[in-house]
C-alpha cells in the first residue's frame, strides 16, 4: 500500500468513527428509519467524507441489506443493526454496531457476543495470518457466549471504489489456509440466536452498476450516467435515485435491473427468523503493523 491510499483510508476512518458515535446519539426507539438514515448519510459528508454505500439499518431477523425507501415509514424498535461506508476518493471505511431498542437482556448478550467476537478478531489479525484463524476465534468467542455465528456471511477485503472485493474473512473456521497480505479489511461478526444461517428476502432497493448496456428508455440512460459519475461501482439505492429523478425513476430501475445494468441485493433474513447482532471495524495491514481504520 503506498502512502497516499494509507492517508485516504485513515481520514476514511476517522470520519466513520465521527459519524458512528453521532449515530449513537440519534438512535431512539420509535424513529423513522428514513429519518435516521438520511441525517448519518448527510453527517457524512458534512464531515467531508463521501457515502461508501446507503446506511443498512436492519431489524432483529434482518441481518443486513435493510435500507430506508424513499416512503419508508418504518419506525427504529428491537435489535438494530447500522452498517456505515464512509470513502475518501474511493478508499472505504466500513463500521457497524448493533443497539438495543426494546432494553432486553437476549439483545444485549447478542450484542456483546458480536463485539466481544470482533475485539478477539482484530487482536488475532495480522499479515500472513490464515483465514481460518480469524474464523476459529470469531466461532469460538459467539460459540461460548451461548450463541451462533452466522456462517454464511462474512468479512472482507476492501480496494477502490470496491467495498467487497478479493479475499473474505469467515466467521467459523472454514478450513481456509489462504493468507492476509498487505492491504484493507472489514471484519464483521454477526451472532444469532437462531440457526446461524441467513437466507436472499425481499428487494432492499440497494443497487450496483453492473456493465453498460444499450438500452431504449431515456430516463434510464439518464439514470446510469449519473451512476457512473457519482457512484461508479459502489451501491447505491432507489432513495437516492428518487431524490434526483423522481418516482418515475422506480421504473427505470426496474428496467435497467431487467436488462442486466444493474443489480438489486436481496433483504439477508435469518433463516429460523431469530434475532442477529453485528459488529463490524475496517482495518488496514502494512508490512509494519495493522492499523484499525475507525
Amino acid at each position: 500500500m503506498n502512502p497516499k491510499e494509507i492517508e485516504y483510508y485513515s481520514k476514511a476512518g476517522r470520519i466513520a468513527k465521527q459519524v458512528k458515535e453521532y449515530a449513537k446519539s440519534i438512535i431512539k426507539k420509535g424513529t423513522s428509519l428514513l429519518e435516521i438514515a438520511e441525517k448519518i448519510e448527510s453527517k457524512i459528508v458534512e464531515l467531508n467524507g463521501e457515502i461508501a454505500f446507503p446506511v443498512n439499518l436492519s431489524i432483529d431477523d434482518v441481518a443486513a441489506h435493510y435500507t430506508p425507501s424513499y416512503d419508508d415509514k418504518t419506525t427504529a424498535s428491537g435489535l438494530l443493526k447500522v452498517d456505515i461506508g464512509v470513502h475518501v476518493n474511493g478508499y472505504i471505511s466500513d463500521t457497524a454496531f448493533s443497539v438495543d431498542l426494546e432494553n432486553n437482556d437476549e439483545n444485549k448478550k447478542l450484542i456483546l457476543a458480536a463485539e466481544q467476537a470482533l475485539e478477539q478478531a482484530i487482536k488475532t489479525i495480522k499479515k500472513d495470518i490464515e483465514i481460518w484463524k480469524i474464523g476459529e476465534v470469531i466461532q469460538k468467542t459467539i460459540i461460548d457466549e451461548g450463541f451462533s455465528p452466522v456462517i454464511n456471511l462474512s468479512g472482507h477485503g476492501l480496494s477502490e471504489y470496491n467495498v467487497h472485493s478479493g479475499i473474505t474473512i469467515p466467521n467459523c473456521n472454514n478450513n481456509n489456509s489462504k493468507v492476509l497480505e498487505t492491504g484493507a479489511y472489514a471484519v464483521e461478526p454477526f451472532a444469532t440466536t437462531g440457526q446461524g444461517m441467513v437466507y436472499d428476502g425481499k428487494p432492499s432497493g440497494i443497487y450496483q452498476f453492473i456493465e453498460k448496456k444499450a438500452i431504449r428508455d431515456n430516463l434510464s440512460r439518464k439514470i446510469i450516467e449519473h451512476v457512473e459519475k457519482n457512484y461508479r461501482t459502489l451501491p447505491f439505492c432507489s432513495r437516492w435515485i428518487i431524490k434526483e429523478f423522481g418516482t418515475r425513476a422506480l421504473l427505470s430501475l426496474n428496467l435497467l435491473e431487467k436488462a442486466g445494468i444493474v443489480k438489486q441485493f436481496s433483504q439477508l433474513v435469518e433463516k429460523s427468523h431469530k434475532k442477529v447482532s453485528q459488529a463490524e471495524l475496517s482495518v488496514i495491514i502494512t508490512e509494519k503493523k495493522v492499523e484499525v481504520l475507525d
